[in-house]
């Protein structure tokens, strides 16, 4: 889906058109007050007070009727440049302006308006020339929202809208934002009850119901096992660190502003941990090492809690809390490149089992002339940058530099995924630090006795497992694989007189052995049953009726068809525990 807000054309046309809404308000509701109208992603919306009216559908099909109309009367939009003086007499009659103005620096800013008719509004711009271009709009949603995000500030009125040149883009648009709403893994998530939010709880909290709790095991449990396969040592830190530990390791310093507030316990400090690499550095400090033990490779299902502004949640994409596939490798640096290529590979295994395909790497790397984001040491820099350069090169993979995202203490290798809705977002990292072990005074005694610092490589496959989550039901549309849903097998029973105890016993079977599955009792049409089967998207549904039970055979239907095969118990039980065992995706 395009992103209105980068495109130059849009971003006008759709700034443009916030203002034709305003000037319609305007005329339909005259003591109308407004606020800001910016341009997002996928349109405009303008933020408006309307005293003690609060909009309905039937206003916005008045609102869009006025805004046709204005456009259809084609008036050319002008820009006016004013002093600050000039600006607060303008709109002296509306305080939001008044506010916006009186903020401004009287000597820097330049104060422009823009007018259309009998309508002016206070804006930057740029502008279109003419309302007559902005005949292809959509008002799309309407809701309330705080004066500056402030709960203890007004409810105004946030209306929603989008613009395009041509009403085949729009409609285009409109189609790609219903496919974005049937592919929102916060609907997903509540039809098929993998989680929940409240408020009582706190925002950004999520709360993973009994299907969620199935699906984040199968994955936590899947690439816990890649992990053992490759030498990992699973370890469980406490989600809360003493101050020091953060001070130690520079997080405090650096990371201060994605950290929860300090707690004050008795005479100690805490703060609950955004990371895990502090207390891994204990772990390993915990004991002498030799190279001979290297490369060791520490790993943690963690739970961490980043604070994030409310605006910027989104379901378990992003949250206040949420879990690592962690892992913090110490090695010695000849064995580096050796590391960082089965990362890679590791990161690449996942990727084509759980068939992500859109991804591509970026290098991220300090920004020199920024003294304060990162750790001061050139040197290490230098050194970290090019050999992390040097391995992505020798082992063909192709990426993108991308100065000043590095982490604070060193370079680091990210994999944007693009998911089927939305921008990408980062889902691994691979990270080079010779910065922390040197913080924590962590050695191993190298061949010829002599002490040594070992290098670190941060690294995440999942980068979260609720954002894989989240990832994987939008790319799905919550049709899952057999192996990761929640209910494998539903039983429907054509008759619950004659054939509960045969569905019954069917059912007892599957869960002896090891199948996830559920028998439908309820006195319901059987035609109700199946329809009710297909919007929980169970990925088989078994019909058992007279047939199925005198010949103790089974009839299902996968997800999605409607064709029905029959089989024997033993052939379906077996043909299911092959495609569990898989780990097959769709």
């Amino acid at each position: 889906m395009i992103n209105i807000k980068e495109d130059e054309r849009l971003s006008k046309l759709n700034h443009s058109c916030a203002h034709l809404m305003a000037q319609a308000v305007k005329h339909l509701y005259p003591n109308a007050k407004f606020w800001v109208g910016p341009v997002i992603e996928d349109g405009f919306y303008y933020d408006i007070d309307l005293g003690d009216k609060v909009i309905t559908d039937e206003d916005i099909e008045a609102i869009s009727k006025e805004m046709k109309k204005l456009a259809k009367d084609g008036k050319r939009i002008y820009r006016e440049e004013i002093s600050k003086e000039e600006a607060l007499e303008k709109f002296k009659d509306d305080p939001y302006k008044i506010d916006l103005i009186s903020r401004m620096d009287e000597d820097n800013t330049v104060i422009s308006c823009y007018t259309q008719g009998d309508f002016t509004d206070l804006c930057r711009g740029p502008h279109v020339d003419s309302v007559k271009e902005l005949k292809n709009f959509k008002l799309l949603k309407f809701s309330g929202a705080y004066w500056k995000g402030d709960s203890n500030n007004k409810m105004l009125q946030r209306i929603y809208g989008v613009c395009f040149d041509t009403p085949e883009a729009l409609e285009e648009h409109l189609k790609e934002l219903e496919e974005a709403k049937e592919r929102d893994h916060r609907k997903i998530g509540k039809d098929m009850e993998i989680f929940m939010m409240s408020d009582l709880v706190g925002r950004g909290l999520p709360m993973y119901l009994p299907n969620g709790f199935i699906l984040w095991n199968e994955l936590e449990n899947y690439i816990r096992n890649k992990e053992i396969r490759r030498g990992y040592k699973h370890v469980q830190t406490p989600p809360l660190g003493n101050v020091n530990l953060y001070k130690t390791s520079g997080h405090l310093e650096h990371y201060k502003d994605a950290m929860f507030p300090i707690m004050q316990v008795e005479d100690e400090e805490y703060v609950l941990r955004p990371m895990n690499c502090p207390h891994h550095m204990v772990i390993y400090g915990n004991d002498i090492h030799s190279y001979r033990d290297l490369p060791l490779r520490i790993a943690e299902i963690a739970r961490d809690c980043r604070y994030e502004t409310s605006g910027s949640l989104k379901g378990i994409e992003r949250v206040r809390t949420f879990c690592q596939n962690d892992s913090h490798i110490f090695c010695t640096p000849d064995q580096i490149e050796s590391e960082f290529k089965d990362v890679v590979d590791l990161i690449l295994e996942v990727y084509k089992e759980m068939n992500i395909t859109d991804y591509r790497f970026e290098l991220a790397l300090r920004d020199p002339e920024d003294k304060v984001k990162f750790h001061q040491d050139d040197e290490m820099w230098d050194k970290a940058e090019n050999a992390l350069r040097k391995i992505l090169d020798d082992i063909g993979v192709p990426y993108e530099e991308k100065i000043g995202d590095a982490a604070f203490y060193g370079p680091k290798l990210d994999v944007q995924v693009k998911p089927a809705v939305g921008n990408e977002f980062s889902l691994s990292t691979c990270q080079i630090d010779f910065c922390l072990p040197a913080k924590f005074d962590l050695t191993y005694i190298d061949k010829d006795g002599s002490k040594k610092t070992p290098v670190v490589l941060h690294r995440a496959v999942f980068g979260s497992i609720d954002r894989t989550i989240a990832y994987y039901l939008e790319q799905t549309k919550g049709i899952l694989p057999l192996w990761l849903s929640p209910v494998q097998v539903n039983i429907v029973p054509v008759n619950m007189e004659y054939h509960e105890v045969y569905a019954k016993e069917v059912y007892n079977e599957l869960l002896n052995n090891g199948v996830r599955c559920k028998v439908d009792l309820r006195d319901e049409k059987m035609n109700y049953k199946l329809r009710e089967s297909f919007i929980h998207k169970y990925p088989i549904t078994l019909i058992l009726g007279d047939k199925e039970k005198d010949n103790e055979n089974i009839s299902y239907r996968r997800y999605g068809s409607e064709e029905t095969i029959t089989a024997s118990k033993d052939d379906f039980i077996k043909l299911l525990l092959n495609e569990i065992n898989s780990k097959k995706v769709l």
